[in-house]
């Protein structure tokens, strides 16, 4: 993620208008090899690109998985099987797409690329509205464990300010520069994955097949359990993305934004599978049901004690910060790459020590005013509604990134085909598009439906900001 600090520059009116380069992205990479560079702005090498890809993965909701697919029974891991092969095969699309066009936005850029302004322009707002609604639900739920440490929740209006604290910091962090986002993500990747690990291997020691249950626990046929169990662990994979849309960060991206979307995501896989089978093997199933922190009765059961609560929350809070703190980043990435091509405001194109810091901003802003709100209304009801849309929201980018893939296959565009990988670049495509779809179905309809009242607001956006580049195209014309 080392955005550059060039100023804006106009681009053609659509993707389609573009003539092909041998190297895709040259002129953005170049041009903004300098931009906003300094020794606060640093390039992201393959460490902490994996380390971006798997903190933003991995959030708070791992804490509770176990417990919430247990009514199903172990059949669970069935679906966490077949959803992790499908967030494979789509970071897989990724690192192709990213290689051959490396520049900062990812889904936006291979959108844009393949469909024109509109495409793109979907791609990067809906993403856009996903990490900032996000992160107010992340902080949010922070202070949920920040509780057990500190009882911050016994005034709606102190845990208001937690969770404006709780946002604030990570955004400190990207102000700072990209070399300090690099470090606090890699420190919090490693404080949370460890732990979680340790839980996740050290229970195999503690594990007894008889916690296990019912292999199939519902009154559902097997198919129909899958697919439940699924549409709750469905975004449990959001987040595979982040390596690509920061690909102007990262150092050597056409090399490293592919490993580092695979490290991460099979870091991740990891973590949640081992974790969720030690959690199942180790604490009762008719107790797992019932339980509100699994992993914390998991620690208690291997180690004794009642300590295992503050352990998690602990883990748990750091977690989230580090979740935080990538989607921070990524949440101006976009918006970022879609000004330099004059389809957001140009003030989210610009750059200080490597970061948009007008996107970070802005970002802070809307999510800081959804956070209160929230406390303010006295009901999640609202809030909950706006979280489910942003894994429609979430989930749109993804489509058209795997759609453009196709279809740079399908055309055979030699700047962006590899012959030799023809059939199983297809494959992958074709696997991560099934996936996107699952995610899109999971998302349910309510959400779907409010989602596209949300895309249909960009559509006005667009159209103002086409109408401003169009004019300004036809004023340097003429």
């Amino acid at each position: 993620m080392h955005d550059t600090g060039t100023a804006p520059q106009s681009a053609p009116a659509s993707g389609h208008d573009r003539a092909p380069a041998k190297d895709p992205g040259q002129a953005q990479d170049a041009g903004s090899a300098q931009e906003g560079q300094g020794k606060h702005a640093r390039s992201f090498g393959l460490p902490i690109a994996s380390c971006l890809v798997l903190g933003n993965i991995i959030g708070g909701g791992i804490f509770l998985l176990p417990a919430s697919v247990a009514p199903y029974g172990t059949i669970s891991l069935v679906a966490f099987g077949v959803l992790t092969l499908g967030a494979i095969a789509l970071a897989l699309v990724f690192g192709r797409l990213a290689e051959r066009d490396p520049r900062t936005g990812g889904p936006y850029v291979y959108a844009r690329g393949a469909f024109g302004d509109f495409a793109g322009f979907l791609a990067a707002w809906s993403y856009w509205i996903t990490s900032w609604v996000s992160n107010a639900a992340l902080a949010v739920a922070a202070v949920g464990y920040l509780d057990v440490l500190i009882p911050v929740n016994e005034h709606k209006w102190t845990a208001c300010l937690a969770a404006l604290v709780l946002q604030l910091l990570p955004a400190l962090a990207n102000f700072a520069g990209t070399r300090y986002v690099g470090a606090v993500q890699l420190v919090a990747t490693v404080l949370k994955f460890l732990p979680l690990l340790l839980v996740a291997v050290g229970g195999l020691f503690f594990f007894d097949s008889a916690n296990l249950g019912p292999f199939h626990a519902s009154d559902d046929s097997p198919v129909g359990a899958v697919s439940a169990s699924a549409a709750i662990l469905l975004f449990s994979y959001l987040g595979v993305e982040s390596a690509a849309v920061s690909a102007g960060d990262v150092r050597d991206p056409r090399r490293n934004v592919g490993r580092a979307t695979i490290l991460g995501t099979l870091g991740a896989a990891l973590v949640y599978l081992l974790g969720t089978l030690a959690v199942f093997g180790t604490v009762a199933h008719d107790k797992l049901v019932g339980s509100t922190a699994p992993f914390s009765d998991a620690v208690n059961v291997m180690f004794g004690g009642s300590w295992g609560g503050t352990a998690v929350a602990l883990a748990a809070l750091v977690s989230i910060l580090g979740a935080l703190n990538g989607w921070t980043l990524l949440s101006a990435q976009t918006p970022y790459a879609a000004a330099q091509d004059g389809l957001f405001p140009s003030a989210f194109g610009r750059k200080k020590r490597g970061v948009p810091t007008v996107g970070v901003l802005v970002t802070v802003v809307l999510a800081s005013l959804l956070t209160v709100y929230n406390y303010a209304a006295g009901s999640g009801g609202v809030f909950e509604s706006l979280v489910l849309i942003t894994t429609f929201t979430a989930t749109v980018p993804y489509l058209l990134a795997t759609v453009a893939q196709i279809y740079f296959l399908v055309s055979g565009q030699r700047e962006r085909v590899h012959r030799g990988r023809l059939v199983r670049d297809a494959v992958l495509a074709g696997a991560a598009f099934g996936f996107s779809m699952w995610l899109v179905a999971g998302s349910g309809y309510a959400a779907v439906y409010q989602g596209v009242l949300f895309l249909f607001v960009g559509v006005l956006v667009y159209a103002v900001m086409a109408a401003r580049k169009q004019r300004t195209a036809t004023v340097s014309n003429g």
